[in-house]
């Protein structure tokens, strides 16, 4: 709570060079470590490339090894875009196609030969061009005698790759099988076996592709940000339209983050009468601002730091399932009421485990041991609480199912036993009909934002960053309230096939039809092309982006011959 009403200064004895002044007087060719640390990597890689005829025999000799070692590193850096950073820039400050890249070039500057090297969405953050540049990194890895797998859904990384695996064909419990192989000869993606229906192959082919908007949306109300100097942005005013989708985009580091995260968002949270971090420079807010009641941030942090957290308690469909279980008969003659069926208060759930189902053992040098709890079995109630069944199903059996067989189930119970092949027994009375109906409609978000392989049960920390940005969405189109909102998403499609952003496009329109507004961050072709309005940063990062090269329809951006957003759309 303290930091909200602190702030930084720079340090009055060293000036912000972080050493003390007696480490500054030791100079190497001339230079003191802080003055390297302040120059950009475009310069240090030539600096330390004629350092060799500063120094005299011995030191030369003495460095040698510490040289090539210095000057690879500062070769990744440049070869994966980065030349533009400093030494002493914030990891903090960093975006994150930066910080990818970082870790990247950290990783491959060993230089190892005959290893094999496992880069999990080594895309993520990143702009086309910047793709681009990794990919003729991981081919220079390749021809050094290394193997590298990749766990991909970009598809210019897909298309240059040698061989592709898809896993599939769908996901959850429809998924985990090889869907398809397929081989690269001479740039054309051929399947060397096809196993199930590949949606990757349908769109590496062009079977199926997400449909390009056959009109934009037009508008006239926006708000606009004056004078945005936040980082390496040069004081730019910015117009965000309102009622349609805009998409700002721009090479890595170009200041998208700076100007949407750090600017737009906070300014307009506290304008709106809520709480956000400190606001980036800028002068001032104008336009439509009445027009709009509130604005949100659907970020891909994890939805609550409770392991009893699921993707249906944040939908609040768990509590109208309570409501349910509250009214069957044996509840009614056991005295039941619906917090009984709650793993987050005593009552029905286990005490051994309080509701967890596993017993995490602390292990004093080792990694904690989890382990199913013996008492329940994994189950999380009491047996008697397990007694009390909703047509076949007792409640540990719900939070087993995925959102699909659920929406299956609370649809049309008699119709679900009956293809399970049980009696029913009975019909629905009106109190759970109407609560089924509830049930139905919380859930129904979720299918909608393509999470239905999701179970019911499932922590939400064990649910990726692009899951977690789903559920957030899905809670906002299950939302009663129908005041218009500006809903700001940064990199939505992280994580995400093609075949996903399909479905979160129909969910991103359907928050438009609502009335609300949409901005988001991205670097992906399919999302720009889907935009109504574009916003594109640049022309490079660092010192050398935070100017505005294009705003307009994808269709204009395409004609810019300053915009490596618009050429790598254009070659689409």
């Amino acid at each position: 709570m303290l930091a909200r009403y602190r702030g930084k200064t720079l340090c009055p004895d060293c000036e912000g060079l972080r050493l003390r002044t007696e480490a500054r007087y030791v100079l190497v060719g001339g230079k003191s470590l802080t003055d390297l640390m302040k120059m950009p990597v475009s310069e240090l890689e030539p600096w330390f490339k004629e350092l060799p005829d500063k120094l005299n025999p011995f030191d030369r000799e003495a460095s040698k090894q510490l040289l090539v070692e210095i000057s690879s590193r500062l070769r990744f850096l440049r070869e994966v875009g980065l030349s533009y950073l400093t030494l002493n820039r914030l990891a903090s400050s960093l975006s994150g196609g930066e910080s990818q890249r970082i870790n990247l070039a950290k990783s491959l500057g060993s230089s190892l030969v005959g290893s094999l090297y496992i880069l999990d969405e080594p895309s993520i953050g990143l702009h086309m061009r910047d793709t681009a540049q990794l990919i003729r990194v991981l081919k220079e890895l390749r021809d050094l005698g290394n193997t590298v797998v990749v766990v991909e859904h970009d598809e210019e990384i897909m298309r240059a790759a040698d061989c592709i695996i898809d896993i599939g064909p769908e996901a959850g419990r429809r998924g985990g099988k090889v869907a398809a192989i397929a081989e690269n000869k001479d740039g054309e993606i051929i399947a060397t076996a096809q196993l199930e229906h590949s949606y990757t192959l349908d769109f590496l082919m062009g079977k199926e592709r997400i449909p390009v908007p056959k009109y934009r949306r037009p508008w006239n109300n926006y708000i606009e940000v004056v004078g945005a100097l936040e980082n390496n942005l040069k004081n730019l005013n910015v117009r965000f339209p309102l009622n349609v989708m805009t998409v700002v985009t721009g090479v890595s580091g170009s200041g998208k983050s700076s100007l949407v995260s750090k600017v737009l968002y906070p300014a307009l949270k506290k304008y709106y009468g809520g709480t956000a971090d400190r606001t980036g420079d800028f002068g001032s807010l104008r336009g439509s601002l009445s027009r709009m009641t509130d604005i949100e941030f659907v970020d891909q942090n994890p939805l609550s730091k409770s392991s009893r957290s699921n993707a249906v308690t944040y939908l609040k469909a768990y509590d109208e399932i309570r409501k349910l279980y509250a009214e069957q008969q044996l509840s009614k003659q056991m005295g039941y009421t619906a917090a009984h069926f709650s793993f987050n208060t005593p009552g029905g759930r286990c005490e051994e485990c309080q509701g967890e189902g596993t017993i995490t053992v602390e292990m004093q040098f080792m990694a904690d041991l989890v382990l199913e709890c013996e008492h329940c079995h994994g189950q999380r109630f009491s047996a008697d609480v397990l007694e009390v069944r909703f047509f076949g199903k007792n409640i540990f059996d719900i939070l087993e199912m995925t959102v699909n067989q659920a929406l299956e189930f609370f649809g049309n119970p008699i119709e679900y036993c009956k293809n399970e092949g049980a009696d029913s027994g009975r019909d629905l009375t009106k109190d759970e009909t109407l609560l089924c109906k509830k049930i139905v409609k919380r859930l129904k978000p979720l299918q909608d934002v393509g999470i239905g392989y999701v179970k019911l049960g499932q922590s939400s920390s064990t649910l990726s960053g692009g899951e977690s940005q789903r559920v957030k969405l899905a809670s906002f189109l299950a939302g009663e309230s129908q005041q218009p909102t500006i809903f700001v998403f940064d990199e939505p499609t992280t994580g995400l096939h093609y075949h996903d952003i399909a479905v979160l496009l129909k969910a991103l329109n359907a928050l438009i039809e609502k009335g609300h507004t949409v901005i988001i961050i991205e670097h992906n072709p399919a999302i720009i092309m889907a935009a109504d309005h574009v916003i594109d940063l640049g022309p490079e990062g660092g010192s050398e982006g935070g100017h505005i090269v294009f705003e307009g329809t994808p269709e204009a951006l395409m004609k810019c011959k300053g915009s490596y957003t618009g050429k790598y759309l254009a070659g689409n």
